[in-house]
C-alpha cells in the first residue's frame, strides 16, 4: 500500500475514527484503492467505515494501531503526508521526517456483517435535528436506558426522541422507507451528525442500527428503548403561551443565573407584554431583567434550572420561540415555526424568596 493524502484531511478522519471507536478494537484497517482511502474499525459492537480523499499509488490494505497513527498525523505540520508499507512497518513520511508503526495481524480484524437498508433521509435535516436531540440524552452510564436517542418510523416520518428525565427533545423528519425502531447511543449519533452529508441511508435489523453516506458507514448495537415515548408527557393543561426572541430570553437567563445561587434556578415572571427573568440567593444577591414577549393567557411564574432552560433555547437561536406553560410542575414545551424540534423542560420549585408580582425596573 502506498498513498499520499492531505495532512489536515487525514488527521480529521483519523480523529473521527478514534472518537467513534473509544475501545480501539483490534486496530484500524486502512484500505487504499483508486477511489481513495477508507478507514475501517470494529470493536465487535460498533463497526465504523470512514472515507478520506487520497491519491493511491499502490492499492492495498493493512491493519495498524489506531491511536498512535492518529496522534502522529495530528502533530505533523506539513500539508501532505505519505503512507507506505515498508516490510513489517507502515511508514508515515513527510518531506522532513519518517515515522513507522508496526503492522498488526490482518486476521485479527473481522468485518461486520452488512445491515439491510430500511430507508433514506436528507443528511442536512438529520444533522440539524440530531444536535439538540442527542444533547438531551443522559450522560450517566448508570442509567443506560436514558443515554440513547430513540429513532422510530411512523406516519409523521422518522422520529428522533431523547430524554434525561428532566427534559425531552423530539423531532419528526421527512422519511422515505420502511419500519425502524431503535434506541441508539446518543454520543455516537452526536458525532455522526457532524459528519453526514447528502442522502443518508438508514440500516437496521433486530439488534443493530447504522447510517451510511458516500463511502462512510457507522453502525452499533442498540439498547432497549420501547419505554421512551413523547406521549408520556401530557400537554393538556396549557394556560399560557409566550412568544419571545430566543436569543434575548437566553441572554437574560444567562446574566440573571449569575445570581441564582447553588441551585442555579431562575424564575420567569410573566406579566403584560414582558417576562421578568429573576435570580436570587441570600449570599449572591439578586438580579432581574425584563424581556419583551407576546403573552397569550394567564400570568404565571415558573422556575427552571438555568442550564436546562438555556439548552432548550439554544436550538431556536436566531428567531422567535413559543413557550407553552402549564400550571404547577408540569412540563413546558418550546417550539418554533422554523424547525420540527419540540423541546420539553421540567419546571423546578422556585427559590423561597422569589415570588410573582409586578416587575421592578433594574
Amino acid at each position: 500500500m502506498d498513498l499520499t493524502a492531505s495532512t489536515p484531511a487525514l488527521a480529521a478522519a483519523l480523529a473521527d475514527a478514534v472518537r467513534l471507536l473509544p475501545s480501539g478494537g483490534p486496530g484500524l484497517l486502512l484500505r487504499a484503492d483508486a477511489h481513495g482511502l477508507v478507514l475501517a474499525g470494529n470493536d465487535h459492537e460498533r463497526p465504523v467505515r470512514l472515507a478520506c480523499t487520497a491519491l493511491t499509488h499502490t492499492d492495498g490494505e493493512v491493519l495498524v494501531p489506531a491511536r498512535p497513527l492518529a496522534e502522529t498525523v495530528k502533530v505533523l505540520d506539513e500539508p501532505e503526508v505519505r503512507l507506505v508499507v515498508e516490510g513489517s512497518r507502515l511508514a508515515i513520511r513527510t518531506a522532513r521526517g519518517r515515522f513507522a508503526l508496526p503492522l498488526l495481524d490482518r486476521e485479527l480484524y473481522l468485518d461486520g456483517g452488512e445491515l439491510p437498508v430500511v430507508g433514506e433521509i436528507d443528511g442536512a435535516l438529520l444533522s440539524r435535528a440530531l444536535a439538540p436531540v442527542s444533547a438531551t440524552a443522559a450522560r450517566d452510564d448508570a442509567l443506560p436506558m436514558f443515554t440513547g436517542v430513540r429513532v422510530s418510523s411512523s406516519a409523521r416520518g422518522l422520529s428522533l426522541l431523547a430524554s434525561d428525565r428532566f427534559r425531552m427533545a423530539a423531532a419528526d423528519l421527512p422519511w422515505t422507507g420502511g419500519e425502524v425502531d431503535a434506541l441508539v447511543p446518543a454520543g455516537l449519533l452526536a458525532e455522526v451528525g457532524k459528519q453526514v452529508s447528502g442522502t443518508v441511508a438508514v440500516h437496521a435489523d433486530v439488534n443493530r442500527f447504522g447510517l451510511s453516506w458516500g463511502r462512510s458507514t457507522v453502525a452499533t448495537a442498540v439498547l432497549d428503548g420501547g419505554f421512551l415515548t413523547e406521549g408520556s408527557i401530557s400537554m393538556g393543561a396549557v394556560e399560557t403561551r409566550l412568544t419571545v426572541a430566543a436569543d434575548e430570553l437566553a441572554a437574560a437567563v444567562r446574566r440573571t443565573s449569575l445570581y441564582a445561587g447553588p441551585r442555579g434556578v431562575v424564575t420567569l415572571d410573566v406579566q403584560d407584554g414582558t417576562i421578568r427573568v429573576a435570580g436570587t440567593d441570600p449570599r449572591a444577591g439578586e438580579a432581574e431583567e425584563l424581556v419583551k414577549s407576546t403573552v397569550d393567557g394567564n400570568r404565571a411564574a415558573p422556575s427552571y434550572q438555568a442550564r436546562y432552560l438555556l439548552d432548550a433555547l439554544r436550538p431556536f437561536s436566531g428567531g422567535d420561540t413559543t413557550l407553552a406553560l402549564q400550571p404547577g410542575l408540569r412540563a413546558t414545551l418550546l417550539t418554533a415555526d422554523s424547525t420540527p424540534l419540540r423541546y420539553y423542560v421540567m419546571p423546578m420549585q422556585p427559590p423561597v424568596n422569589v415570588t410573582a408580582g409586578p416587575g421592578r425596573s433594574p
